[in-house]
């Protein structure tokens, strides 16, 4: 589903060079539950834009679905994005004027259509259900708790049915019991068939999925099965 080969990326400047991964190997495949953990600055975040299609890897290439995608132009990456893969970020990234069923329904501005012939407010509502809050719809994101605003966020990744989820820090924002609840919601998603790529910094959650990555200083240091898919 995903893989990652011979991945270097550098950042530059007029005047400096960084160097955020180095030699990343590795392969991701559908319906697993991947979990990347490190400390802050190692690289997990440029990872996470590569696998999304947001950045492009100095060496090395990225596939997505067997589509070798280091080539693509911007149109084609965004297209990609928009049909393959849901995005879930830890300070949510909701639009306060927009309420939670129009924020829901934003992805769906970009697509032409639904195969099904549902219209983009019933797909963002069927979304909404899924992680129930459908009696928040007519709310708006300042009116809500934080695991309110994350499941908004969840249901705006899922409501264009993507192959691949990447969570970016989906509880860290959460105290245990909710987060808990949150990552339930990511398991079922995942047991119906959604190939999940989530960084975390809490261990407990990290072991609540098959596979765990571990990287430091821009290179992967372990990797480990917890689960099989």
């Amino acid at each position: 589903m995903i893989t990652l080969k011979n991945i270097e990326k550098v950042y530059r400047t007029s005047s400096i060079e960084t160097l955020a991964l180095t030699n990343i190997n590795l392969s991701i495949q559908a319906r697993e539950f991947l979990s990347i953990m490190g400390p802050s600055g190692c690289g997990k975040s440029t990872l996470m834009n590569l696998m999304g299609l947001l950045d492009l890897p100095s060496q090395g290439n990225v596939e997505i679905g067997g589509q070798v995608v280091t080539q693509y132009g911007d149109k084609e990456l965004a297209q990609l994005r928009n049909q393959k893969i849901g995005f879930i970020f830890q300070s949510f990234h909701l639009i306060n004027d927009l309420s939670v069923l129009d924020n829901v329904e934003i992805p769906l501005l970009y697509r032409k259509g639904d195969p099904t012939g549902k219209s983009r407010r019933d797909l963002a509502k069927e979304a909404l259900e899924r992680v129930g809050l459908s009696n928040r719809m007519k709310h708006f994101p300042n009116q809500l708790s934080g695991g309110q605003k994350q499941r908004v966020a969840i249901a705006r990744a899922i409501v264009g049915r993507p192959e691949i989820i990447l969570a970016d820090e989906p509880t860290g924002n959460l105290d245990s019991a909710m987060g808990n609840e949150i990552m339930a919601i990511l398991q079922q998603l995942n047991a119906e068939g959604s190939t999940i790529v989530m960084v975390t910094h809490d261990e407990s959650m990290a072991k609540k999925t098959h596979r765990l990555v571990r990287l430091f200083d821009g290179s992967m240091v372990g990797d480990s099965t917890l689960q099989t898919v």
